[in-house]
């Protein structure tokens, strides 16, 4: 039943609400036009603008038992692996479920493609605007809806609450800017953070930002980072097996998720290294494809030799350098080799997710910056799983210690996976909150007739 509390929102908010309405023609003309550049069809991209792609999964059973459809939201592909990690815990406990997860990007609709479980579809995300909203929730009629991270979009969360839909923020992440600037608005920031029944945040800190934006203390609760629980990043056998051909016997490490200002630190660790080992080989996995022409062009600056692998250029025995500049991959490279640095993390980023380097079973390098898994790279590092480096000199430092020193390249891996093993079984405890808060217990399991 549709709930109307039009007395309690602020007036900022009405104010937002009518901005977004007006607005919505010409952000949809960007938010298409960057589908439209990675192959998204036009059917797809209208999702944008509340019109599903999909039917809805019927609402019972054949005896009439209620079938509940949860919808999860994360902004792009790291927030969906998250949700992901809550949907593979829930899909055995609810087994009349279904689930529909949203996004706004491209590379997140592609890995989803290739990752969604049974009972999950995709959909890009209704902007939010009130046209949008009300045609998605109008198809979808969500039970339950989870937004991950820092997913807060007032006119959504409005609509989906008065629909009488039950709010979860999870895995809550905001960084401190964001954090300033709901505060600057603390009405709006408080009917925000009202409308949740209950916020998970990835540490207690993050909580209590959320209480001090709003939020009633009573539905917050730390959680750890949901990251934690993601399956194992895919491999690809054959492109594996190629590269190691390509190899022999020569060893590798890997930098992946590097961004601008920090290869030049990256190839002068490899530059450095090299002098140890001559044959030594850096895969260097740009975050950002579209920047390896720029990449290249510092690798050509520093004299080495490299291959690019969207152009298709061989991996000889002369290459010192193998740019990895192609999407989906990376946790094909994370096999290749048991050294990665994060990128992310050297340039004031926020750090990249340690967890698939773990569970790949390597170790793990990164900067200073990993503000965004501030809960996990300190018991990472305080393990032996990490090694936090400031620059260039220490990265080559920290790459040449395990390359030399089996035993202590073979207890950091343990020492990552261990870590990471401990905090995705915390997440059982999340989930038992989540279906016991938001109402989704399903019915009990059948039992086979004697």
């Amino acid at each position: 039943m549709t709930r109307d509390t039009s007395a309690d929102r602020p007036a900022l908010f009405h104010i937002y609400r009518a901005a977004t309405a007006l607005l919505a023609p010409f952000a949809f003309r960007k938010v298409a036009g960057k589908l439209a550049e990675h192959g998204v069809s036009p059917e797809r991209q209208r999702e944008r603008l509340g019109y599903a792609s999909l039917p809805r999964p019927a609402s019972t059973t054949a005896d009439g038992t209620h079938k509940p459809l949860v919808w999860f939201h994360g902004a792009s592909v790291g927030e969906s692996l998250a949700a992901l990690s809550l949907i593979d815990k829930l899909l055995p406990r609810l087994p009349q479920a279904e689930f529909l997860l949203t996004s706004g990007t491209a590379s997140s609709a592609d890995m989803m493609a290739k990752r969604l479980p049974d009972r999950c579809r995709h959909q890009f995300a209704p902007l939010d605007a009130s046209g949008p909203v009300r045609r998605f929730l109008s198809h979808w009629k969500p039970d339950a809806a989870l937004f991950v991270e820092s997913e807060l979009w007032p006119v959504t969360l409005d609509a989906a609450k008065r629909e009488g839909c039950k709010l979860a923020l999870v895995n809550a992440r905001l960084s401190a800017k964001s954090i300033e600037r709901w505060k600057s608005k603390p009405a709006v920031a408080a009917f925000v953070m009202q409308q949740f029944d209950v916020l998970l945040s990835q540490n207690p800190e993050m909580g209590e930002s959320l209480i001090e934006l709003g939020a009633s203390a009573e539905r917050v609760h730390p959680s750890g980072n949901l990251k934690a629980g993601s399956a194992p990043l895919p491999v690809d056998r054959a492109a594996l097996e190629a590269v190691r051909t390509a190899l022999g016997r020569r060893r590798v490490w890997i930098a992946s998720s590097t961004h601008r200002g920090e290869e030049q630190a990256v190839i002068a660790a490899h530059k450095a290294l090299l002098e140890t080992d001559p044959s030594l080989c850096l895969l260097l996995a740009p975050r950002h494809p579209e920047r390896a022409d720029e990449v290249a062009d510092l690798i050509r600056k520093a004299g080495l030799t490299f291959a690019q692998r969207s152009k298709g250029e061989a991996l000889t025995s002369d290459i010192q350098i193998y740019l990895a500049d192609t999407l989906g991959e990376v946790g094909t490279w994370y096999a290749l080799s048991p050294i990665v640095f994060l990128g992310g993390s050297l340039a004031p980023i926020g750090g990249h997710n340690p967890f698939e380097v773990a569970q790949a079973g390597s170790a793990v390098l990164t900067g200073p910056g990993y503000s965004n898994f501030a809960e996990t790279f300190p018991p990472l590092i305080a393990a032996g799983g990490a090694v936090e480096v400031q620059d260039g000199q220490s990265l080559a430092a920290a790459v040449q210690t395990w390359l030399s020193d089996c035993s202590a390249l073979d207890q950091a891996r343990d020492a990552a996976r261990s870590v990471v093993l401990s905090q995705a079984a915390a997440l059982d405890g999340v989930v038992d909150l989540l279906i016991e808060t938001l109402n989704l217990q399903g019915p009990a399991p059948s039992r086979p007739r004697r």
